[in-house]
């Protein structure tokens, strides 16, 4: 048995997102339906996060393991050879160690959230960014996200089903830059909750708006009701995770 670790770019536009299911095709089942065109295997596949319906993926790191050993270059072209025609891509693949866990050993977890800020609605980029026509306050945004940063109870920003065991999060940081009408917000932690980083950036951006929403007291008032709506799946981006070795797995 051997165990192969991947980094893969998808487009989640049309999946249900990572999770296998039979409601429609996953980033796992495409991934697994190639794996077995090459070598005949349908092995699990564990990934890093287990991003949403819509959701995409910069550097996505997983494993999985095959009875039959083959170099990690024949893997990764055979892989995107059965891909081709797919919206998820293998951007590298090597062997490791048997007891790697893409989930388990990842130290750190990096979102990327792509806000379209102007008046004239996107075309091209439509399923990749978040549209909001409405001018944004790009310092009372900064000055919020401040206050997210460190160790808190986020169950104000935590979806319903969310399944996590505790809702005290250590968010390593958070930063908010302009680039032209995109404002890009990005998120650093070593793990997030259901929908943490859409419903902060929902936060945020009604900041940004001017509505009076004070991080302080949403999150010591532990309700999600109290904080702003869910932002669109489509300006989220799992952009990469780092693991115990410093490395940050992305080629982007």
């Amino acid at each position: 048995m051997t165990r192969y670790k991947v980094v893969l770019e998808y487009d989640g536009t049309d999946l249900i997102g990572w999770q296998e299911n039979a409601q429609g095709p996953s980033v796992q089942s495409i991934l697994r339906d190639a794996i077995f065109s090459f070598c005949g295997e349908r092995p699990d596949v564990v990934g890093a996060g287990r991003t949403d319906a819509g959701v995409h993926a910069l550097g996505m790191v997983a494993h999985f393991d095959l009875e039959k050993e083959t170099d990690a270059e024949t893997v990764m072209r055979a892989l995107n050879f059965y891909l081709v025609n797919q919206p998820v891509s293998v951007l590298n693949c090597e062997i490791v160690a048997d007891d790697f866990n893409a989930r388990f050993d990842c130290c750190a977890r990096h979102y990327k959230y792509v806000v379209l800020n102007r008046g004239p609605q996107p075309v091209l980029n439509k399923s990749r960014v978040w549209w909001v026509p409405r001018k944004l306050n790009i310092t009372a945004m900064k000055r919020a996200a401040e206050k997210l940063v460190g160790k808190h109870d986020f169950t104000s920003f935590r979806a319903s089903e969310c399944q996590a065991k505790s809702p005290i999060k250590t968010l390593d940081s958070v930063t908010i830059t302009k680039n032209g009408d995109e404002i890009v917000f990005e998120f650093s932690a070593r793990s997030f909750l259901h929908h943490q980083v859409r419903n902060m950036v929902g936060t945020l951006v009604e900041i940004g708006a001017g509505k009076p929403y004070d991080i302080d007291e949403v999150l010591t008032a532990k309700n999600r009701s109290v904080a702003g709506p869910t932002a669109p799946a489509s300006g989220l981006f799992f952009v990469s995770a780092d693991y115990a070795n410093g490395d940050a797995d992305s080629d982007k």
